[in-house]
């Protein structure tokens, strides 16, 4: 069998529409023999380890549909008093100047989504607990229609915080770890909205927020990697941002954008079953060009490609089984199936394999001896796709509107994160 970072051929000749760019006209082309013209337009070439800062807000970073389904769930707060940018509150939750006075003690800032959290009694708790530990008030920032909650996160590191706390959904914790990336500046993650994907893949106690609180003054940190997208539009822009779980091209894009933010309010997560049955509806494999850093080029057609720092989903589904957070590798699921049978394919691999029978010694035995392309696992440092015409992205369930190209990389060990004192991470 091969290793998981050394994918097969398994492509045929690419099928590229007449009116592809030319750069994956040239990739096309590479994939039968040279891979000159795929290097010399790498999105990978000389990245390092700091999300890009001069990037659109999550408004224009949704074009050309214009649709980024996160703040979707928040009603617009977007006025001539209030033009919902950074904003900073005080304990009470009245307007506070964004240039706080200097603390002679540690402090800490709380990033958090209004429509999310119970706004007043969390900054209480936070104030209390802070002040049992020592530490001095903290800053308090909400989120708004035009900050996720990154721009906020930037301001408070001006400020010198030692530490920052995020509560919101799976989009707000997207956006402050981006910001706290490679700056060794912990982030405790307080559970709340509908997905916390993060904190269940850390094994966090999500109905504990006091636990998660006071683990921001007398936990632990732990180290944790976190991803980077680097991706191009189909007008040529190229933009970068943060991801902590996964980020995905193709159908599961295509899946929350068709995801009613009106259901995800009233049932959560299980709103993208909804998504999911209409998508499948018009869904149609793609060609996409591949590279894994320091691997040959490949061509294949699939229906997505996930790309994961970390392995689980809602209600304990094992998208990917070996997925660390902690490895400084990068996971890569190509769904690949082949008519309703493949579907079918997916479901048992994911669902039943990966989450069933994996936990059982001969319930992997029956996996060594089955062969299924439905799904292929890759793994590496990072890897670069192409394809035309453009197709849907997202990142940590953010629709991000679509691209031609998309470069994700693991930053080992970039983001700190406070976990509670004898918190398990054997499994991590």
């Amino acid at each position: 069998m091969a290793a998981p970072d050394a994918p097969r051929d398994d492509a045929d000749s690419p099928l590229i529409p007449a009116d592809a760019p030319a750069e994956v006209k040239a990739d096309a082309a590479a994939a039968g023999g040279s891979d000159e013209h795929f290097h010399s337009a790498r999105l990978g070439d000389d990245v390092d380890d700091h999300p890009r800062k001069d990037v659109p807000d999550p408004k224009d970073a949704a074009e050309p549909d214009d649709v980024i389904h996160q703040p979707d769930d928040i009603a617009p707060d977007s006025s001539e008093e209030l033009p919902g940018k950074t904003q900073r509150v005080d304990v009470d939750g009245e307007d506070a100047p964004m240039d706080a006075e200097e603390a002679q003690k540690k402090r800490a800032a709380l990033v958090y989504n209004p429509t999310k959290v119970d706004p007043d009694t969390l900054r209480a708790r936070v104030a209390e607990l802070a002040a049992e530990a020592g530490w001095a008030e903290p800053l308090f920032y909400e989120t708004t229609v035009d900050d996720l909650g990154d721009d906020a996160t930037r301001a408070a590191l001006d400020e010198k915080v030692d530490a920052v706390l995020v509560a919101g959904g799976d989009g707000t914790v997207r956006a402050v770890a981006e910001a706290l990336t490679s700056t060794g500046v912990p982030l405790t993650i307080v559970p709340s909205g509908t997905g916390n994907l993060l904190a269940r893949n850390l094994n966090l106690p999500l109905d504990d927020g006091d636990a998660m609180i006071r683990a921001t003054f007398d936990g632990f940190v732990q180290k944790t990697d976190s991803g980077i997208a680097r991706i191009r539009r189909a007008n040529g822009d190229v933009e970068e941002h943060g991801f902590v779980v996964m980020a995905g091209m193709g159908l599961d894009a295509a899946m929350i954008q068709n995801t009613r933010p009106e259901l995800k309010k009233q049932v959560g997560w299980v709103a993208y079953v909804d998504g999911a049955a209409r998508s499948l509806v018009g869904a149609k494999p793609f060609r996409v060009m591949y590279q894994l850093n320091g691997h040959r080029l490949h061509s294949a057609k699939v229906h997505s490609v996930l790309f994961a720092n970390c392995g689980a989903l809602q209600g304990g589904v094992a998208l990917i089984p070996d997925a660390s957070i902690v490895d400084g590798r990068l996971d890569v699921a190509v769904l690949q199936p082949t008519g309703v049978w493949g579907w079918l394919g997916v479901w048992r691999k994911i669902v039943w394999d990966n989450s069933v029978l994996r936990k059982f010694r001969a319930g992997r035995r029956v996996l060594e001896r089955r062969k299924d392309t439905s799904v292929r696992y890759l793994r590496g440092t990072g890897i670069e796709l192409a394809t035309a015409p453009a197709q849907p992205i997202e990142l940590d369930g953010d629709e991000f509107g679509e691209a031609t190209r998309i470069y994700t990389r693991i930053v080992p060990g970039g983001l700190a994160i406070a976990l509670p004192k004898g918190h398990d991470v054997s499994a991590l």
